[in-house]
């Protein structure tokens, strides 16, 4: 069977206004939001805790599981009304797989954004006495090699979207999306933030950047998670929902 063509709609231009569009992009600012203030704040009452003591593997744990429980909320409040990308890598891959408009995209895109940078600006107004940092590289590691880790990172996250939330065949399936997506992040936590902090999400890495005015070596976390994120959105669309097949017969089993 022929591979399904891959085509990214622009979308009319009356979708920028259109009241479904806008209620998905509160969603999606609200959800965000939630997910960056819990994931973010809880480094930052680790930091409070532990008067700012230099990272440990207690604090590489207790980000792996506020991120992945916060994702799983996150998720799980926007999936019915904006699908819950919370992440514009997420919503890149659905982009190149067809499976969003670009107008729309970009209506994720700026309220994914701000609502990450709101919940940077509220952990700032309440917590006064711990400085919010941005996302950076941490000693020894190169910024190819930092690359290529958001990149992987990030494909196994939309991989896990596609699998679970995306695809037309998931079935029951979808049920355990969101807490399949957080677990992802969660797991990528403890691999990934010892060396990149384990971005995954420009919006993630965009919020603390603005407020702390840190902005060194910025574009990894933008160039890997849509990097990976785009080509998981490629691969799966092309080998997994776009190439349809008869199952065969008992017999030939």
């Amino acid at each position: 069977m022929p591979f399904q063509r891959i085509v990214i709609a622009v979308g009319r231009p009356e979708e920028a206004t259109h009241p479904a569009a806008l209620k998905a992009a509160l969603a999606e600012f609200i959800s965000t939001l939630i997910f960056v203030f819990a994931g973010q704040g809880s480094g930052l009452a680790f930091s409070k805790l532990t008067h700012n003591s230099p990272t440990s593997p207690a604090a590489l744990i207790i980000a792996s599981l506020a991120h992945g429980f916060a994702l799983f909320v996150g998720v799980s409040t926007g999936a019915n009304i904006s699908g819950g990308h919370l992440n514009p890598a997420v919503t890149f891959g659905a982009l190149v797989g067809g499976n969003i408009t670009l107008l729309r995209g970009i209506l994720y895109w700026i309220a994914q954004l701000l609502g990450a940078l709101v919940a940077n600006l509220l952990l700032k107004f309440v917590i006064t006495d711990v400085v919010i940092s941005g996302f950076s590289l941490s000693a020894g590691v190169g910024v190819w090699e930092a690359l290529v880790f958001e990149i992987v990172m990030t494909f196994g996250l939309v991989y896990t979207v596609y699998a679970t939330a995306i695809d037309p065949k998931k079935g029951e399936l979808g049920v355990i999306a969101p807490i399949a997506i957080g677990f992802i992040v969660a797991a990528n936590i403890l691999v990934g933030g010892p060396f990149t902090g384990a971005s995954m999400n420009p919006a993630v890495a965009f919020g603390p950047a603005v407020v702390a005015g840190s902005w060194a070596q910025h574009w990894i976390y933008w160039a890997g998670p849509l990097i990976g994120g785009g080509l998981a959105g490629i691969v799966y669309e092309l080998f997994f929902i776009g190439f349809t097949h008869e199952p065969l017969p008992a017999a030939e089993y």
